[in-house]
C-alpha cells in the first residue's frame, strides 16, 4: 500500500518515483548543472580576453575578484529558498539568475566594473549546488551517489571547450558571448522545468508544517542543531579547500595561452581532453563511493590531485597536456564527494538552509582564492611553483577526514542518516 506524500504522518521517503520520472529529473538537473559548471569554469578561457579588453594585469584582475566576490557570501539566501518556497520554484529562480546574468555580460558591460558586477552575479548563482537536492531526495539509498554523480557528469559536458572557438572563430562574435550563450541555453531548460514536480520529501515536510508537527523556519534559525553545525563545519572546510584549489586551477587557460604560447584552438583541445577526463572522474567517483564509501574515495581522489597538479608546473612537451587531462579526472573525482555528501548529510526539513550556511562558509574561498592567486602570480611569474601550492591545498581534506571521521552515509536512507550521524 502506498502512503500519500500529503499525509503528515507519512515517512518522507515512503514513496518511490517512477524510473521514467527519475530519468527526466536527472536530465533536467543535469542541464541546470551544465549552466552552473559552464558559467563557473568558462573563465579559464575568458581571463586572457578580459585582461586584454580592459587593459589590466593578471594579478589586478585576481584582486578585483577577491573584492567583488565577497557578495557570494550571501548565497545562504539563495539556498534558503529551498526550505521556504520548495525545490521546484528555487530551481526556477536559479536558472533565471544564471541566464539573465549571462546576457547582461554581453549587453551591459562597456567598462571593467560593470563587467565585474554581472560576473559576480553569475558566480553567485553557481555557488549554491541547488541542483543536487532534488535528485538526492528522490533517489533510492543504494543508488544515491550514482544518480547524483550522473547529474554532475551531465553538467561536465565540455561546452567550455567546444563553444568559445565556435563563437569567436567561426561566428566572429565578441568574447562576451562565451557567457551570453547561456541565455540561449536557458530557454529549453525553462521549457523542461515546466514538468518538474516538487520532491516528495519536501512535500511531506510542507504538510507537516501546515499540520503543526514541524516548526517553520527562516534560513534554519531556531531549528539547526549541534549535529548540523558539526557537519556544516566539516563540509564547508572540505568544500573551501576544493573551491580555493579550483579558483587557482582556473588560471590554466592563462598558463597555457599566455605563458606556454598555446593558441585558443590548441588550448581548447587541451580543455576538451581535460573535461572528458573530468566526466570519467565523475562517474568513477560516484561508482566508487557506492562501493568503498564516501571517506575513502575522497582521500584517494585528493592524493591523485596533489600529485598531478604539482606536475603541471614542470611537465613539458606532449606530457603537459596529458598531465592537464589527468588533473581533470581527479578534480572531478574529488568534487563528487561534495555533490553527493553535502546534500545527503543534512535533514530534509532544513537541507536547503544547512547547505546555504555550508556554501556561505565555503565561499570564503571566493575571496581567499583570488587573493592567493594574485600573490602566487607575482611570486612565480612562470607559474611553476604556483601549481605545487595549488595541489598542496588538497592535502587538507585528507587531514580533516582522518581526524574528524565524518559519518559514513553509504547505503543509508536519508532518514537513517539524520538519526545516526
Amino acid at each position: 500500500m502506498t502512503i500519500s506524500a500529503k499525509d503528515p504522518k507519512a515517512s518522507p521517503g515512503s514513496q518511490a518515483r517512477s524510473r521514467g520520472y527519475l530519468v527526466y529529473l536527472m536530465v533536467l538537473m543535469g542541464l541546470v548543472a551544465v549552466m552552473d559548471q559552464y558559467m563557473s569554469t568558462v573563465k579559464t578561457t575568458a581571463i586572457p580576453y578580459v585582461i586584454e579588453e580592459y587593459g589590466i594585469a593578471a594579478s589586478r584582475f585576481s584582486w578585483l575578484e577577491a573584492v567583488y566576490l565577497v557578495f557570494t557570501f550571501f548565497v545562504f539566501v539563495l539556498n534558503g529558498l529551498n526550505d521556504l518556497i520548495g525545490r521546484r520554484l528555487s530551481i526556477l529562480v536559479l536558472v533565471l539568475l544564471m541566464g539573465l546574468s549571462a546576457i547582461g555580460i554581453v549587453l551591459l558591460t562597456p567598462g571593467l566594473h560593470l563587467f565585474m558586477v554581472f560576473y559576480t552575479v553569475a558566480m553567485f548563482t553557481t555557488v549554491s549546488n541547488m541542483w543536487t537536492i532534488p535528485v538526492s531526495e528522490e533517489s533510492p539509498a543504494g543508488k544515491r551517489a550514482k544518480y547524483v554523480s550522473i547529474v554532475y557528469v551531465i553538467g561536465l559536458i565540455p561546452l567550455q571547450a567546444l563553444l568559445p572557438p565556435f563563437l569567436l572563430n567561426t561566428l566572429g562574435l565578441s568574447w562576451k558571448w562565451m557567457y551570453g550563450i547561456m541565455f540561449v541555453f536557458m530557454i529549453p531548460v525553462l521549457i523542461l522545468w515546466l514538468f518538474m514536480k516538487e520532491t516528495q520529501r519536501y512535500a511531506t515536510i510542507y504538510e507537516q508544517r501546515r499540520a503543526g508537527i514541524r516548526k517553520n523556519h527562516v534560513m534554519g534559525l531556531g531549528v539547526i542543531d549541534r549535529h548540523d553545525l558539526r557537519y556544516i563545519a566539516i563540509s564547508a572546510s572540505i568544500w573551501f579547500c576544493w573551491l580555493t584549489y579550483s579558483i587557482l586551477y582556473f588560471w590554466a587557460g592563462y598558463y597555457f595561452m599566455t605563458i606556454k604560447g598555446y593558441s585558443l584552438a590548441q588550448w581548447s583541445l587541451v580543455l576538451l581532453a581535460t573535461l572528458v577526463m573530468a566526466m570519467v572522474g565523475g562517474v568513477a567517483g560516484g561508482w566508487l563511493m557506492d562501493r568503498i564509501g564516501r571517506r575513502l574515495a575522497l582521500i584517494l581522489g585528493c592524493v591523485g590531485l596533489v600529485l598531478f597538479v604539482a606536475l603541471l608546473g614542470f611537465a613539458g612537451g606532449v606530457f603537459l597536456p596529458i598531465v592537464a587531462a589527468i588533473t581533470g579526472f581527479f578534480t572531478s573525482f574529488t568534487y563528487t564527494w561534495v555533490v553527493v555528501y553535502v546534500p545527503e548529510v543534512f535533514p530534509t526539513e532544513r537541507r536547503g538552509a544547512c547547505m546555504g550556511w555550508t556554501t556561505t562558509v565555503a565561499r570564503v574561498s571566493y575571496v581567499a582564492g583570488p587573493a592567493l592567486a594574485a600573490v602566487l602570480l607575482d611570486a612565480f611569474p612562470i607559474m611553476d611553483w604556483f601549481w605545487v601550492v595549488t595541489g598542496a591545498i588538497m592535502t587538507i581534506p585528507i587531514g580533516i577526514v582522518l581526524l574528524l571521521k565524518p559519518y559514513e552515509t553509504r547505503d543509508k536512507e536519508l532518514e537513517e542518516i539524520e538519526l545516526r550521524r
